[in-house]
């Protein structure tokens, strides 16, 4: 998708937009992503069998550093941050390898293996991020679309437990969840279908807020936990101890975090498509930095593996808000709930099933970017049809059935029992198949990686379309190993 540059030279992506709107969207951000930053300290305390104050530092400190590594991809620092309208939070990725950690190391001791292990896979990503990057060229519109789409398709059981209640809720399945979270989707469909323009726009936090108000007639709304959180709270470095480097521990998270970099290159050229400015190599590496540089410091800080959460892909894509700056403000607002817990505890008392049905919006949006990419495919032979039907079913077997991968190995379960890595992977190896050995350059000019029945183009041409795109630059094409878009 692209869009015309602003009357003053700058993308929509770059244009900022005034604080009462920017502090509405950006809350709206935080509110879409909010049960997932604070899941994985709270299933990490629980595991190691943390006293309730601390399982309230590690929430705390997920949200602050989550705050933090938002502003850095937004806003950007030197070589740091893709630039984008990006939303960092707490990966999941990792907790299956930090639970197995968990399970041999309780209390302290346990944190302290698992943040020498994340440092040390933050350090080792941050120093492989440029080299990462010579992959982009293994990334054309048929495996981003896929992969898009795969991200959308993931995401949506996720939405469905919301709407039962939240897994492992006593309340999870009854009917009273899905009215609830039924009741937030209509309101959300309704407020786009009759209320355009800007409430349109933040039709996401108004279905979260009118869902909450309906949900307290229903006893379905606790707000208790609000008066045990601390008014303040400053997250403070190695709060738990000094970090324990242990070798299993750092190669099983080293593994996570090349995974969580697949990922997180997926949503940067997601985010590129989506928002009309194509991600080139300087911006998938600098966005890999601030994610691999933001997981070593959050261990320095008492938080977790940070990657771009893709939920907030879908919601830049759903209200076609594009601008970074806007972003910045839900980092902002994650570092005051971090260093605020009873304004997060606040947060935190919207129900399950009212994230449910304002997320299953979301997620299904992405799934529908990702088909808008694959629109742009030629499928005129068979071969981008096969590596988009396989790659989707590959992506899907490990949500479809939980534990089919089971009796395999650790490293393999860390790598493929994520429907985005294994959808990713697919699709690179099959495209590379097809589209790519054997494939000769014609003489007349560079041919577009996008698969068998397109031509040739000249400089002409190429800079022409490139232009398309509000960018003045030569356009990055497969000689120099990014394709340009479209």
């Amino acid at each position: 998708m692209s869009e015309a540059v602003a009357k003053d030279g700058r993308h929509p992506v770059d244009t900022p937009m005034a604080p009462g709107p920017s502090l509405m969207f950006g809350l709206q951000h935080v509110l879409s992503m909010y049960a997932g930053v604070v899941a994985v300290p709270i299933i990490i305390g629980g595991a190691l069998k943390l006293p309730p104050g601390d399982q309230f530092y590690l929430v705390s400190a997920a949200l602050f550093m989550a705050g933090v590594a938002t502003l850095v991809q937004t806003i950007g620092f030197w070589k740091f941050g893709a630039r984008q309208p990006i939303v960092q939070g707490t990966s999941f990725v990792a907790v299956s390898s930090m639970l197995a950690i968990a399970g041999k190391n309780q209390g302290h001791e346990g944190l302290q293996i698992i943040y020498g292990a994340l440092i040390i896979s933050g350090l080792v990503g941050l120093v492989l991020a440029p080299v990462f990057t010579q992959l982009l060229r293994f990334f054309p519109e048929v495996v981003t679309g896929t992969v898009i789409t795969m991200i959308g398709l993931s995401l949506i059981p996720v939405g469905v437990g919301w709407a039962a209640g939240g897994v492992g809720s006593e309340s999870f399945g009854q009917p009273k969840n899905y009215a609830l979270a039924f009741i937030t989707l209509l309101i959300v469909v309704l407020i786009y279908r009759f209320l355009p323009g800007f409430f349109g726009r933040i039709a996401i936090i108004l279905g979260l807020t009118l869902g909450t108000l309906v949900a307290i007639p229903m006893g379905m709304a606790d707000f208790s936990t609000i008066g045990d959180a601390k008014t303040f709270q400053v997250p403070m470095p190695f709060h738990f101890g000094t970090p324990q480097f242990e070798t299993s521990a750092i190669i099983s998270l080293v593994i996570c975090m090349l995974v969580i970099m697949v990922e997180a290159t997926a949503d940067i050229l997601a985010l590129g498509e989506i928002t009309g400015k194509p991600a080139d190599r300087e911006t998938v590496a600098n966005g890999l930095r601030a994610d691999t540089g933001s997981t070593a410091l959050a261990a320095v800080f008492n938080g977790f593996s940070l990657s771009a959460f893709a939920q907030n892909v879908g919601l830049v894509a759903i209200t076609g808000i594009r601008s970074r700056y806007v972003v910045a403000y839900g980092g902002g607002i994650l570092i005051l709930l971090g260093l605020l817990p009873k304004l997060g505890a606040a947060i935190a008392a919207v129900p399950m099933p009212v994230l449910g049905g304002a997320g299953l919006v979301l997620f299904g949006t992405v799934a529908a970017s990702g088909i808008r990419t694959l629109k742009e495919v030629d499928f005129s032979g068979n071969a981008n049809i096969v590596i988009v039907a396989t790659s989707l079913a590959f992506g899907m077997l490990p949500i479809v059935q939980r534990g089919a991968y089971e009796h395999f190995p650790s490293w393999f379960r860390t790598i493929f029992d994520s429907g985005i890595t294994s959808a990713a992977i697919c699709a690179i190896l099959m495209n590379i198949l097809f589209n790519i050995i054997g494939r000769k350059e014609q003489e007349e000019g560079p041919v577009f990686s996008y698969g068998p029945g397109i031509g040739t183009i000249t400089d002409e041409d190429e800079a022409r379309l490139y232009r398309s795109h509000g960018h003045n630059e030569k356009p990055l094409t497969k000689d120099n190993g990014i394709n340009s878009g479209h």
